[in-house]
């Protein structure tokens, strides 16, 4: 189902079990992609969006957060994606696959701003998140930590993956609040193109 419309055969009272939970996500998708804030994300919103009733989403939803929750599930089983292609196409070689994943993480956070911050805590509260969103979670980081285990000793791999995503992360933080230029901010190539060249400096001479 597309995140930017609601299929019109969905309407209200026609969802089958199971429809209505993925048109709700995905409503949630597109008003974050449609410029919404995730702090301000909720059911009433999410339910119009859908075209159901206000009441709807606790069939699926018991309140907000799970709702949040649901939809930040997605959008890690998307960064995953993103990462695992952009370390397939990283030539061959087992440092540029690490340097393509994290333009890949830059240009995800650059191309969905608002599911990029609800995904690291805009709006979900890290202690009680819901194990299908730990997983999810999870699932994306596996994919750099691995990566990063071919490039380093065994006792160093943990240390360097979480150093190589505080990096990235913290690029891409710095892309989608615009504290490096609104040009870089709004397009996820520029974006990512400047993560490349970043991850590609050399250590500064101790």
């Amino acid at each position: 189902m597309s995140t930017s419309t609601i299929d019109p055969s969905l309407t209200k009272g026609g969802y089958h079990h199971g429809d209505l939970r993925e048109a709700l996500v995905a409503a949630g998708l597109s008003i974050l992609e449609d410029g919404g804030d995730p702090t301000s994300l909720g059911l009433r919103e999410t339910a119009r969006r859908a075209g159901v009733s206000a009441m709807a989403p606790y069939r699926h939803f018991p309140d907000k957060d799970a709702l949040l929750a649901a939809v930040a599930t997605v959008g890690f089983e998307r960064l995953r994606a993103a990462l695992a292609a952009a370390d397939q196409g990283g030539e061959g070689a087992d440092r540029e696959a690490l340097y393509a994943q994290g333009a890949a993480y830059v240009a995800f956070a650059c191309a969905q701003p608002g599911l990029f911050r609800l995904m690291f805590g805009g709006g979900t509260r890290p202690g009680a998140r819901p194990q299908a969103l730990c997983e999810a979670s999870a699932a994306a980081y596996a994919v750099l930590a691995a990566r990063v285990a071919t490039l380093v000793p065994g006792a160093s791999a943990a240390d360097e993956a979480l150093r190589s995503w505080a990096l990235v992360h913290g690029i891409a933080s710095l892309v989608i609040d615009g504290l490096v230029g609104e040009a870089v901010r709004i397009d996820p190539q520029a974006a990512a193109a400047l993560a490349g060249r970043l991850l590609r400096l050399e250590p500064i001479p101790g």
